[in-house]
């Protein structure tokens, strides 16, 4: 007999793994609107994730709520996590759904926001958390007093417990089943025919891709150094081009970043500080004090750059440490005699000669020009005050005037 209900209907697949950012939202969001377009019976994404930025997750979930277009999340593969702000999109979910050996809670907001916040503040978001979470719970029809726990308790489950106490809709041991499980669900009062669709994945783009690895946090601690190294090293080696277009590139993809992410600005004050300590060495040498604070200073500001973000999203002593060290060695040998460099007595054409000796030849005076004798060349010469020179005495070559000199008695 016949299905009434007839051929199965489309489904786009995407997939987001790791932390949740601004890229993961422009991702779903580009996701939704390609499935609609798509006439699709359901978006369907797949899901591991340790937690993320709170202000990316209340972007998703918004979109999510905001939707008619029915959205299944599926925390999968085995042994995948929906953790944090993870927890926040599953219950966000039409239909929610986990492999077997997965979990999802621990969705306190600490994990979700990095930094240290004071007890009031703390309080703030914890409260704000609270409610949130409860309000998608119950907008869902899902548990919202567990769900509730998972945000002030830190509570985790598996999915079996997240089935038996209603967090979930269903377990999927993989994407076909999950299919034919929720065929034939009504959502937003529509009746599901996803029995035997063949699902369409929707990758993410170059764009996604790129911006994605841009506001990495190590990546944007390479392009702040690449930043302070070109551009300084164009400064200081005017012409070279290369370090100063490198320079500017990666600052403005630092900028990117900075406005996409939530940078703590302590830390960019501080590296600034450094900067300005290890240049202050190469102008006034003070026996390397200045470049050990200018390195305390690098070391303490790219530590408290990334504060402000999770946990797992906070760069690592492997990073910092290299990035300090390389940092300073960078001031200490390039800069350093690269700005000793502009000041340095030029050492070819007619200003290489200015400063030397050389001997009178002919009579100088205020009135009258001379000659002199120097690196084996006869020179006009005229005083630069009052004083007169005779021949056979020696002079200091001040400077040149076409092919004059102008010279001073030696001291």
């Amino acid at each position: 007999m016949d299905d009434p209900r007839g051929e199965p209907g489309g489904v786009s697949v995407i997939r987001v793994k790791g932390t949740i950012g601004p890229t993961v939202t422009q991702y779903i969001q580009r996701g939704l609107r390609t499935s609609i377009d798509a006439g699709d019976e359901l978006l369907l994404i797949e899901l591991d994730t340790p937690g993320g930025l709170l202000n990316s997750t209340q972007d998703i979930v918004q979109t999510m709520l905001g939707s008619s277009h029915p959205i299944a999340v599926y925390v999968t593969p085995d042994g995948a996590n929906a953790g944090s702000a993870g927890t926040f999109i599953t219950l966000a979910a039409h239909i929610a759904a986990m492999s077997p050996t997965t979990n999802i809670g621990a969705a306190s907001p600490v994990s979700m926001g990095g930094a240290q916040m004071d007890s009031v503040m703390q309080k703030k978001i914890f409260e704000f958390s609270e409610s949130y979470i409860q309000t998608i719970a119950e907008r869902r029809g899902r548990n919202a007093e567990w769900a509730v726990s998972a945000v002030r308790d830190g509570d985790s489950i598996t999915a079996d417990e997240a089935l038996e106490i209603n967090v979930i809709d269903l377990i999927a041991a993989d994407r076909a089943d999950l299919l034919a499980q929720i065929d034939g669900r009504e959502v937003e009062g529509r009746t599901l025919q996803t029995d035997g669709a063949v699902p369409k994945e929707i990758p993410p783009n170059l764009a996604e891709l790129f911006f994605s690895f841009v506001i990495r946090p190590e990546v944007m601690l390479i392009l702040t150094l690449v930043s302070i190294y070109g551009i300084l090293g164009e400064v200081t080696n005017p012409g070279a081009i290369v370090p100063g277009v490198a320079g500017v590139i990666s600052l403005i993809l630092l900028l990117y970043g900075v406005a996409a992410m939530p940078i703590n600005i302590a830390g960019f004050l501080l590296i600034g500080l450094a900067i300005i300590l290890f240049v202050t060495e190469a102008f006034t040498p003070t026996f390397g004090i200045l470049t050990a604070g200018g390195t305390v200073a690098f070391f303490l500001g790219a530590l408290m750059l990334f504060q402000d973000l999770p946990e797992e999203m906070q760069l690592s002593l492997y990073w910092l440490v290299p990035a300090t060290i390389l940092t300073a060695l960078f001031f200490i040998f390039i800069v350093y005699y690269g700005i000793k460099a502009q000041f340095k007595r030029k050492s070819v054409g007619l200003e290489a000669e200015i400063g030397d000796e050389a001997e009178v030849t002919d009579p100088i005076t205020p009135n009258k020009e001379g000659r002199i004798f120097h690196n084996g060349e006869y020179w006009r010469a005229v005083m630069a005050n009052d004083e007169k020179l005779k021949a056979g005495e020696t002079c200091i070559i001040v400077r040149f005037e076409g092919l004059k000199a102008i010279v001073k008695r030696t001291s």
